[in-house]
């Protein structure tokens, strides 16, 4: 991916929306919008034929929404990165699209260079909550409590050296020169780390780092 722009699928029932995207990534060289539909069945079909490196999703649209088009493109193409774009703010849609197995979660109303910032963490595998919107993750975090310890949660010295890359945002290749390591090994430890945890996506790594004092929220 290094060696291309990363490609970005537009999904918003708005023309006018997906033009002013359209016209702010032309401008970011590592940025090709190579497809854009209008609806969450379009999306997934866009994304078996485009392959794009993050698909940029709205929210609410007519047919099927973003939350069920995320959750088959996530199903179908686990490589594939979505970023949620949307006008909703309140925590039901939120959790709803993390869940689905988005990335990332930003309001319409960001600026643009956040946006963009956004579409780079995101396709670096890592995670992406808007500042105002982080509120409900620490929220929900704190209403589990944990009640396991650094014994009895399974992970190694290393597994926890590890988790906490991860949750910092840093790539598997950063964590392998950090800790000295190959990016085979770090993904091996990763495998390890999320079926002792029985969680599923980086968000869920994210809150447990959080829960178990190995990062601070920002």
């Amino acid at each position: 991916m290094a060696d291309r722009p990363l490609h970005l699928l537009l999904v918003d029932d708005h023309p006018i929306v997906r033009t002013g995207l359209r016209m702010l990534f032309q401008s970011e060289p590592d940025m090709q919008v190579v497809g854009e539909v209008d609806s969450g069945a379009e999306a997934i079909i866009a994304v078996q034929k485009l392959h794009p490196d993050v698909v940029i999703m709205d929210v609410a649209m007519p047919g099927m929404n973003g939350i069920e088009a995320t959750r088959q493109i996530k199903a179908n193409s686990p490589e594939t990165a979505v970023l949620a774009l949307t006008m909703h703010e309140d925590e039901q849609y939120f959790f709803a699209m993390l869940n689905a197995g988005a990335s990332g979660y930003i309001p319409k109303r960001a600026a643009p260079d956040d946006l963009v910032a956004a579409i780079r963490v995101v396709a670096e595998g890592n995670v992406f909550l808007y500042s105002s919107l982080a509120r409900f993750l620490m929220k929900d975090i704190a209403e589990q409590k944990l009640t396991a310890t650094s014994e009895d949660d399974g992970l190694t010295a290393r597994e926890i050296e590890v988790l906490t890359l991860i949750a910092e945002g840093s790539t598997s290749r950063e964590i392998a020169e950090e800790l000295v390591i190959s990016v085979k090994t770090v993904e091996r430890h990763r495998e390890n780390i999320m079926r002792k945890l029985d969680v599923h996506s980086r968000v869920e790594l994210v809150k447990y780092a959080i829960r178990r004092g190995l990062i601070q929220p920002e």
